[in-house]
This record gives C-alpha cells, sequence and structure tokens, in this order.
C-alpha cells in the first residue's frame, strides 16, 4: 500500500474534491516528486527527522544516499547536477548539519550549479532563542544564494519548492536553500501539487536587442583575427551544437575556460585549447593579437585574463552572457549580446557571412610546436624512471577512449587533468572552478555516478585533497558507486609547493605531506585498490580498474616536485607565459 494511500485511509471523512490532510513533511515529499527528482543526497538528525521519517515511506520513488559529511552531500549533488542537467538536491538538520553544507553551496553559486539544499530548523516558537542547534542559516546564505526562504508554515511547502527549483535551474543557474522550520514539518496541510514558471520581478532570461545581434554579426564579418571564448555558459544552455555552427561558418578558433572543455571536443580543429593561467599557450598569447575577442558563456575571470591593464587591449570585446551583471563587471564590451546563447548564437550566426581566416589559424601553430617540445613532450614521455601527473593522465583518457567523465578536486591534479584529458562528449568535466574547493573532488564524483550511470567517471585527485573528504570513502563502499579514484600522490600539497618554488626561495612552509597508506585504508572499506611506481605497471594497472565494475582505488606514485606549465605568473599578462621554471 502506497504512503498516499495509508494517509488517505486513516484521515477523517472529508467533503467531496478537497485534499487529504497531509503532514508538511510528507508534502516534501510530494513536491519532491512532482519537480521529478530522484536522488537525495544527505544526513539525518533532530530538527529533519520528521522529513527523513516522511522518506521512509518513498523510497521507491526518491532514492537517499547517506553520505558521510553533509559537505559531501552538497558536493554529490553538484557533481549529480552538472552531468545531469538537473537540479541536484540536499537533505540536511539544522545547527552544524546545515553549516556544513556552507562551502558546496558557495561553490555552487559562482559556478553555476543548479542545487536545492533543505535544512531543519527548530520550531518557529524556537527561533531567535539559541535553542539546541539553531543557526540563522537564511541569513549565512543569502549572500551565496539565488534564493534562500525559511519554511514556517506547512501550507507553504508546496509553493516554496516549487519556486526553490524553478529559481535553481532557470537562468543562470544556482543554489537555493530552503530552511525548513520543525513545525511545519509537523503541521498538516492539504496538499496540492505545484509548478511555478513566473516569478513577477524575476527575469531569468533577458530579452535580446537586435541591434546587439546585427552589431555583433558586422563585427565578426569584418574581423580578420577573430578569437572565442568559450564558457561553460554554453554547457548550461546545452548550446554545443550551436556553438560549433558559429564557429565553423566564420572559421573561428576557440579557446575553452576550465569549465566550458567539453563543450567543443578536444579534437576539433578549432579547438585551440585551454585558456587561462595553466592553459594552452596559443589562445592565450593571441589573446593579445586578436583584433575582435568573442566571449560566449564566461565572465572573464581572473584566471583567464591574468592582468586586466594588459589584457585584449588591441581588440573589440563582444560578450554574450544571460546574466547582464557579468557584462561590464571585469572587462568592458563593446557589444553585449544578452539572452540564452541557445538563441542569440543561432541569431548572429544567422547573419554571419561564410568566411576563412587561413593565416589567422596557422599563427597558433608556431605556439603549439613551442608548446609541444618545452611543456608537452616532457610531460607526456618523460626522461625520468619517475611517473609524470601528465602521463598517468593521458593513460587514462586513452584507456577510456576519452569517453569518460572526468572529475578533479583541486591543485596540481586539477590543472594536469584539465590539460591531459580529452573530451569528446558534452558536459564531461566537473571540477571546482570559482572557489577552487580541496575536498570537491570525491563527492562530487559519486554524484556524478548517480547523475550518468552509464558513463564511466574518473576522478583524479591530490594526496592533499582526497584527504579532505576521505570519509565518502564510506558512502562509496555502502552505494557501491563505480567511481574510479586516481590519486596523484607526490607527497606535497603540490600547488602551493609549485609557488613556494617559483615565488618563495623553495622555503616549502608546511607543504611536505606525512601521508597515510590508502591501501590499507582501501581494504578497510573494501574498495579494490593498486598502488604503482613505475610506467612499466600503469597500463596493466589502469586495465584493472576499469575492468573492476565498482569503485576502484589507483595510487600512482609520481615525482615529487612537479610543476605545471605554461604557467602566467600572478600578475602577469597572459601573452607572458612561461613555459618552464
Amino acid at each position: 500500500m502506497s504512503s498516499e494511500n495509508k494517509t488517505t485511509a486513516t484521515s477523517p471523512a472529508l467533503p467531496q474534491g478537497e485534499a487529504p490532510q497531509i503532514s508538511g513533511a510528507e508534502a516534501l515529499m510530494r513536491s519532491l516528486e512532482h519537480q521529478g527528482v530522484k536522488t537525495i543526497f544527505g544526513y539525518p538528525g533532530g530538527s529533519i527527522m520528521p522529513v527523513f521519517d516522511a522518506l521512509y515511506d518513498h523510497q521507491r520513488a526518491l532514492h537517499h544516499i547517506l553520505v558521510r559529511h553533509e559537505q559531501g552531500a552538497a558536493h554529490a549533488a553538484q557533481g549529480y547536477a552538472r552531468v545531469a542537467n538537473e537540479v541536484g538536491v540536499c537533505l540536511v538538520t539544522s545547527g552544524p548539519g546545515a553549516t556544513n553544507t556552507i562551502t558546496g553551496i558557495a561553490d555552487a553559486m559562482i559556478d553555476s550549479t543548479p542545487i536545492v539544499v533543505i535544512a531543519g530548523q527548530v520550531g518557529t516558537s524556537f527561533l531567535g532563542t539559541d535553542a539546541f542547534q539553531e543557526v540563522d542559516l537564511v541569513g549565512i546564505t543569502q549572500p551565496i544564494t539565488k534564493w534562500s526562504y525559511q519554511i514556517r508554515r506547512a501550507e507553504d511547502v508546496a509553493w516554496a519548492v516549487a519556486r526553490a527549483f524553478y529559481i535553481a535551474k532557470s537562468g543562470r543557474p544556482g543554489p537555493v536553500v530552503l530552511d525548513f522550520a520543525k513545525n511545519a514539518q509537523l503541521e498538516k496541510v492539504a496538499y496540492t501539487p505545484t509548478k511555478l514558471d513566473f516569478i513577477r520581478s524575476y527575469v531569468p532570461v533577458p530579452d535580446t536587442e537586435e541591434e546587439t545581434v546585427i552589431a555583433a554579426a558586422d563585427l565578426i564579418n569584418n574581423a580578420e583575427r577573430p578569437l572565442v571564448l568559450v564558457g561553460q555558459g554554453v554547457e548550461l544552455g546545452n548550446a554545443q551544437e550551436e556553438l560549433r555552427t558559429f564557429l565553423e561558418k566564420a572559421d573561428m578558433p576557440a579557446g575553452c575556460t576550465l569549465h566550458g572543455l567539453s563543450a567543443l571536443s578536444t579534437n576539433h580543429p578549432l579547438n585551440k585549447g585551454m585558456l587561462g593561467m595553466h592553459g594552452n599557450l596559443g589562445p592565450n598569447v593571441n589573446t593579445n593579437k586578436c583584433d575582435v575577442l568573442i566571449a560566449v558563456g564566461m565572465r572573464f575571470d581572473d584566471r583567464v585574463t591574468g592582468n586586466l591593464a594588459t589584457y585584449a587591449k588591441q581588440a573589440k570585446i563582444i560578450h554574450f552572457d544571460i546574466d547582464p551583471a557579468e557584462v561590464n563587471k571585469n572587462l568592458k564590451a563593446d557589444i553585449a549580446v544578452l539572452g540564452d546563447c541557445k538563441q542569440t548564437l543561432v541569431a548572429v550566426t544567422e547573419r554571419l557571412k561564410k568566411n576563412q581566416h587561413t593565416e589567422w589559424l596557422d599563427s597558433f601553430k608556431v605556439y603549439e610546436e613551442m608548446e609541444e617540445e618545452k611543456v608537452i613532450r616532457p610531460e607526456l614521455y618523460p626522461k625520468s624512471k619517475t611517473l609524470s601527473m601528465g602521463e598517468v593522465v593521458r593513460a587514462v583518457s586513452d584507456a577510456t577512449n576519452h569517453e569518460a567523465i572526468l572529475v578533479t578536486d583541486v591543485g596540481q591534479n586539477q590543472m594536469m587533468a584539465a590539460r591531459y584529458f580529452k573530451y569528446t562528449k558534452d558536459r564531461s568535466i566537473v571540477t571546482s572552478g570559482g572557489l577552487g574547493t580541496m575536498g570537491f573532488g570525491l563527492p562530487a564524483a559519486i554524484g556524478a555516478t548517480f547523475g550518468c550511470p552509464d558513463r564511466t567517471v574518473c576522478v583524479f585527485m591530490g594526496d592533499g585533497g582526497l584527504q579532505m573528504n576521505i570519509q565518502e570513502l564510506g558512502t562509496i563502499m555502502e552505494q557501491q558507486a563505480p567511481v574510479k579514484m586516481i590519486i596523484l600522490n607526490n607527497n606535497y600539497l603540490g600547488n602551493v609547493r609549485q609557488w613556494q618554488a617559483m615565488f618563495f626561495n623553495k622555503r616549502y612552509s608546511f607543504t611536505p605531506m606525512l601521508n597515510p597508506d590508502y591501501m590499507k585504508i582501501c581494504e578497510g572499506y573494501n574498495i579494490a585498490s593498486r598502488k604503482v611506481y613505475t610506467r612499466e605497471e600503469l597500463k596493466a594497472a589502469i586495465d584493472e580498474m576499469l575492468g573492476v565494475d565498482g569503485p576502484f582505488l589507483l595510487e600512482a606514485c609520481v615525482v615529487e616536485e612537479g610543476n605545471v606549465m605554461p604557467m602566467t605568473p600572478p600578475g602577469g599578462s597572459v601573452n607572458q607565459m612561461l613555459l618552464e621554471c
């Protein structure tokens, strides 16, 4: 018997057509189902207990993943959302349960990831009394969410959930927090399914002005050296095909931000590589040589631009974006094409002339050859006997036929993985970009396996980042989530060590790491694992990892003082990248 039938059977007789009375907690369950939610990441506690009790009767429809820490729930919801193109959901209790999600919420906000965090709260009669596990969650999260709301009455549940999901997913996506008072969880309400597609004064997609479309097309048509910067907005807007048509019609080279890497296949002839501090030489140097710079769904982050005082001063700037707040925030645009890039790219492309920029495209070759000789070949084919980070990444990418989802933690592992992994499918990179959250990788990879169960999920981590949320190995064990975990172990906090080596006279202040025996840890969690020291062992170990039907941890012992190059020094210009330390 379903929970709905149980409720109806025990309810008093109601006038014909009147909805049965159910608890606010039950209304939440039905509202989540009505929004199409199938997976929840969470951790129970006192102030959310009525909701978890209601969840007990909805386990067939709502698959709850018990994480081992609430930060893990938020990051797992992010990983789920990024690959599934759905809203990620996490469910936690009040006080420390809620505050433990703050890092994930802030990460989701700056990286435009749609998640809804539902947290328990003390009853309204206790608000403001410093009751046990009370915290002003709305006050804390308002600056780092699209919307944060406290549900104080059961009758507001359906409305609040509908509004939360609409806000999280529409326009530029982002996190929403619902702070659910305990009395509202217990109160009775006549539930009515609710969905929203309009909120007064909220404009998720601004109108596109035709004159900006015409002006952008004219500028591109007359450009001799156009360069397109591809951001995550292309993936969020499902505009990958529209982007390819746009690039190919005008024969324009493109560079991709970290989050935008899989929006354009690595082997596409117009894809000139990654932008940013550790990106590829060609697109970075030619940013300061192009005559028209076209940004699509990116925000001119400082890790992409370097020194703004010297960034693309010779170029006219066209900025495609759905969020008006991003236009002219960091870089003044000559033309701003506002709107959903799935539509705006098409509108501009229709007005473009079929063009060729052979000489301009050829100019990238000299930088590609230089980087290949100075950086890429030494990284992929090192002379030392010790494994390099890049060769491990490329070997895993090759073994998955470049079709896997790449998840990374933060640090050298992140930059090496982004540079040497290859992408052939959309939505294939999940990483913490704007906030740079160490500990993101492991729980985000768990979420990705549930968001896209038909694809291989490979997460690269450093020995530092793994230990920040290592408890989520327990979640992997319980769920048998088929995460392929690769530790690039150099016994350092590698990224900080690199900066110390380059800019602080090799004064390695608290960056060497004394690490545990990861093989024994995996044995305790009943997770298959293998440790490799040499390249002769590497291929067989990767084949073993990919051949296991469940989770696997591969620890690769890599060169301790390896560096991620090229590199734009802090405060430097994008055309002054260092190829060697």
